[in-house]
């Protein structure tokens, strides 16, 4: 096989999910190598990415030799390259799906940004501030809003690369306030999306392995 993904860590590496997920899902056969992306050996390992992919970091897709960094670029491409598009037909769909990843991919990462995607593994949840619940109402509304406008199960209807996106958000989110009744359909999203069975086996792997704690979550740890 030609086709390489270089991921992470199962219980770090969210970008690396997202096009491991896309590919996953689109029935794109390749093969993984997953780089060790903790600290302290992140560097050097990281610095052996940088050899043959700009941003030295992690996912990088190598197909036959052509690479493909970003995992946005990467849930693109393989959209474009599955037999049927990860993206909505119609074209306000299409650039509201557009418009939640691009969200994800630049400015959501500042909301509740001590809930890292690590923390999600931890087995003992910090108590979140008001202003962290905040936040998280705030988003749960404007994915519930998004939901009902497009009248289906998903973001934008059908299952699309805006979901995909927001599965490491929704994994860290979630495990520390769960959406309830004032978001019924989140609550649904959350549940179906949870299930699908790509999802189950990057969670199952990621809490097999030993919580990587980081600085900032609690002052304790």
């Amino acid at each position: 096989m030609n086709r390489v993904l270089y991921s992470g860590n199962r219980n770090a590496s969210s970008w690396a999910f997202r096009a491991w997920l896309a590919l996953k899902e689109q029935n794109i056969a390749f093969k993984e190598i997953i780089i060790d992306i903790r600290r302290p050996q992140r560097w050097k390992n990281l610095a052996e990415i940088g050899e043959f992919s700009p941003p030295a970091a992690v996912p990088v897709l190598n197909d036959d030799g052509f690479i493909i960094f970003d995992s946005n670029a990467i849930m693109e491409y393989a959209s474009e390259l599955g037999a049927n598009s990860l993206l909505p037909l119609d074209i306000k769909a299409r650039a509201k799906a557009r418009s939640l990843v691009a969200w994800q991919h630049s400015t959501f990462g500042r909301i509740c940004p001590c809930l890292y995607f690590e923390s999600a593994f931890y087995p003992d949840k910090k108590s979140l501030s008001a202003d962290e619940i905040q936040a998280i109402e705030k988003v749960y509304s404007i994915w519930e809003d998004s939901i009902s406008q497009f009248s289906g199960e998903y973001l934008v209807g059908d299952y699309s690369l805006a979901d995909i996106m927001f599965v490491p958000s929704v994994i860290r989110l979630t495990s520390h306030f769960q959406p309830d009744e004032r978001w019924p359909n989140v609550q649904h999203w959350v549940n179906i999306l949870l299930e699908r069975p790509f999802i189950k086996e990057w969670l199952d792997d990621a809490y097999q392995l030993e919580p990587i704690y980081l600085p900032g979550y609690r002052n304790d740890l």
